[in-house]
């Protein structure tokens, strides 16, 4: 089992910045690609970015491109997402999630998830 613990997020302006961080602890020997997924209210779950083990494999999604910065330190089990130049529709609930194997874009594909923090961009 992996437990993955969230922190960070909050209420900011549109254009402002957020980090959230997502610590992975238990049998951690097992993780591969960690990744952020977001929820908004009455959609459903989408992909944000992931990342692989070595740090080598960054997908993002189309609409974080170039605004969102994913990393991690393998030293601390640790994945961590940049937010910057944040507007209304990234408004959602963030969630961490960690697999076994290589980044994937499918919410399917990952086995343990964190538990979620909000996100609110006001415009």
């Amino acid at each position: 089992q992996v437990q993955l613990v969230q922190s960070g997020g909050g209420l900011v302006q549109a254009g402002g910045s957020l980090r959230l961080s997502c610590a992975a602890s238990g049998r951690t020997f097992s993780t591969g690609a960690m990744a952020w997924f977001r929820q908004a209210p009455g959609k459903e779950r989408e992909f944000v970015a992931a990342i692989s083990r070595s740090g080598g494999s960054t997908p993002y999604a189309d609409s974080v491109k170039g605004r969102f910065t994913i990393s991690r330190d393998n030293a601390k089990n640790t994945v961590f997402l940049q937010m910057n130049t944040l507007k209304p529709e990234d408004t959602a609930v963030y969630y961490c999630a960690v697999r076994g194997g290589p980044p994937r874009v499918e919410r399917r594909e990952y086995e343990y998830w964190g538990q979620g923090t909000q996100v609110t961009v006001s415009s």
